[in-house]
């Protein structure tokens, strides 16, 4: 790529170059003329005039440098680069910059360069310059210092090379390169640049007292060092690293330190018990496919894993997993009852829901879009096989769940859009776009993504301002509409909606997410550990066709169905009794005198015509009336 290509990736406009641009054009064509000053001042015009971001900039030029190097620069292209480095210091806020650019151009030359002559010599000069850096007749930080000695490869020899001369000067007697190199890195320790001494130490393969400097990087929080510094000593201080760790509670680095190095042997029950933490985890997620690979199919693990999914009372799960890998002794083990699972979480009955109507047909789809219509306000949810590949694409939506006062709809999404398009594609857009019918929702996956946000407590509702309590109840079912209208493009159903009022944390949402939520005003939480469960699997029982109706209070499905169906409808059904304790809270406001929640305000719509008064007179009416 030619200068003037250069120049326009730069973002450099040719109408403000001045006339001696022509002079860098030259120069970084042809640098055999060129002084490393010179060079370097046309590199800061560049810098300089270049308008786009710092990324861009500093590799656009590090290309630009790694080219130019090519171009017989004085002495060889290594030693060139070392006469700038000692230049560089001149050009005050540049200098570390421009410094890391030149260093990572040469590398990248280095690479594909059969030869360099000059590379012999350029290392003594490197050994020098790293000598008056330490020394501070030139100013570089530790960061340079390293890429300079890795970069040329400077060694002890060369050091000790350059100090020769040196002692013969001064006729005195000066430290050996081990003892000055030692000195330094005594400082650097000193002043808690664990990072760039240990490199410092394994650069130069000086082995010191292991423990105690490990010790110190921990207790100052310096792992990555640490771990360096163990690598570099051996076995027996990556044990001591694993140990410290385990003492600290520090399971997840303990975990990949000893699978890093291969110490299972070693540590097998830290092993495990890492391993044990990490499928704990998961199962909390819901994430079970994923936590029964990460075992391995390891016997120990995989009796762990079922019981975190009988804890969970996942017995499904529990099923599942003793089938598979022919596990014995647990389906007859004795299973938390089902008072206590109730009294953990919530469930149905709690929110006085009668049938779970599960429509894969016509005739069921009609029904309950006649059903729907009636009703004033209801609860929308939905859910889909996870994903567990980086960068892959979502999976199709598999079911809705459309909640009303007592009953809860769940619409095959796959068998309805295969069978009957155009049916669904009404039903739907009577449903979606009906000004008459508030419809709530609920951001998916919404608690266990929220490990590590920071939120305000949940502890005492009362401390919430009304409007951080309406956000949390705002602007997350779009994202499942979003969601079905890329599942299902050619339908027109999701693509508009009227009277959404959305349940997601606009204040950073408190820990739990819905579940919390739930917890705190209806007295328990959601059962999570299904979330991730595979919904596109079809049939999702051998009783599941044609239609059929479960009555919950009879239990006349199958239980594993039943279980299944029972969690798909709680989130839809719980948004209704939310949705209660908001109503209220507007018309009462609280018993600390807090202002009433404007819940109203944040009900959200999304039409093609927005000239349909009459939709929206209705819209308003209704809103008023709920």
């Amino acid at each position: 790529m030619g200068m003037e290509e250069r120049l326009e990736e730069l973002h450099i406009s040719k109408e403000t170059i001045p006339e001696t641009w022509t002079v860098c054009k030259h120069a970084f064509c042809d640098l055999t003329y060129i002084s490393p000053v010179v060079f370097l001042y046309l590199l800061k015009g560049c810098y300089i005039h270049g308008t786009c971001k710092a990324t861009k900039k500093f590799r656009a030029l590090q290309q630009q440098v790694h080219l130019v190097l090519h171009n017989c620069p004085p002495h060889g292209p290594a030693i060139f680069v070392v006469r700038c480095l000692y230049l560089l210091p001149i050009f005050g806020l540049y200098s570390e910059g421009f410094s890391h650019l030149i260093i990572s151009a040469l590398r990248r030359f280095l690479k594909v360069a059969i030869t360099s002559e000059d590379l012999a010599e350029a290392k003594d000069l490197a050994a020098q310059l790293f000598l008056d850096i330490v020394r501070g007749s030139i100013n570089h930080d530790a960061g340079v210092v390293v890429k300079v000695l890795e970069t040329f490869d400077v060694q002890l020899t060369n050091i000790e090379r350059v100090m020769c001369p040196l002692k013969e000067k001064d006729d005195c007697s000066i430290d050996t390169a081990k003892a000055f190199i030692e000195r330094y890195i005594f400082e650097l320790i000193e002043c808690q640049s664990y990072m760039t001494a240990v490199t410092l130490l394994e650069h130069f393969s000086i082995r010191q007292s292991g423990q105690s400097f490990l010790r110190t990087m921990i207790q100052n929080i310096q792992f990555k060092a640490a771990e360096k510094w163990a690598t570099f000593m051996g076995k027996p201080l990556l044990c001591s690293l694993v140990q410290e760790y385990v003492d600290r509670n520090m399971l997840s680095n303990a975990y990949q330190t000893i699978k890093k190095n291969n110490l299972q042997q070693d540590f097998p029950d830290v092993y495990h018990k890492c391993k044990e933490s990490s499928l704990k985890k998961l199962a909390e997620k819901g994430c079970w496919d994923v936590a029964e690979a990460k075992t391995n199919k390891d016997r120990q693990l995989l009796e762990y894993l079922v019981y975190l999914a009988m804890e969970a009372g996942y017995l499904e799960k529990v099923d599942e997993l003793c089938e598979r890998y022919s596990l014995e002794g647990f389906l007859n083990a004795k299973t938390p009852e089902a008072s206590v699972l109730r009294s953990r979480y919530l469930n149905l009955d709690e929110l006085v829901v009668e049938d779970i109507i599960w429509v894969d047909e016509v005739s069921a789809l009609r029904n309950a879009t006649c059903h729907i219509e009636g009703s004033k306000v209801v609860g929308l949810d939905c859910e889909w096989k996870p994903n567990y590949i980086k960068g892959s694409k979502p999976n199709k939506v598999s079911i809705m769940q459309i909640a009303s006062d007592k009953t809860v709809f769940i619409l095959d999404l796959i068998k309805l859009f295969e069978d009957v398009p155009d049916i669904l594609d009404d039903c739907l857009t009577r449903i979606l776009q009906s000004p008459r019918i508030l419809k709530l929702g609920i951001t998916p996956n919404m608690g266990p993504d929220l490990k590590h946000a920071k939120h305000p407590s949940l502890n005492n509702l009362s401390c919430w301002s009304s409007e951080s309590l309406v956000r949390f109840l705002s602007v997350g079912v779009l994202c499942d509409i979003k969601q079905l209208a890329h599942s299902y493009e050619d339908l027109g159903c999701f693509k508009h909606y009227e009277m959404l009022l959305d349940i997601q944390n606009v204040f950073k949402e408190p820990r739990g997410g819905l579940s919390g939520l739930a917890k705190k005003i209806l007295g328990a939480g959601l059962n999570k550990t299904r979330r991730n469960s595979n919904w596109e699997q079809r049939p999702l029982s051998p009783n599941q066709r044609c239609g059929m109706l479960w009555t919950l209070f009879t239990r006349n499905y199958s239980k594993d169905l039943g279980l299944k169906l029972e969690y798909a409808a709680l989130d839809a059904a719980v948004l209704i009794h939310i949705f209660r304790h908001v109503r209220n809270h507007s018309q009462t406001g609280d018993a600390e005198g807090h202002e009433k929640i404007e819940w109203k305000s944040y009900i959200v719509s999304h039409m093609d015509n927005p000239k349909k008064t009459k939709k929206q007179n209705i819209r308003d009416s209704e809103i008023t009336k709920l």
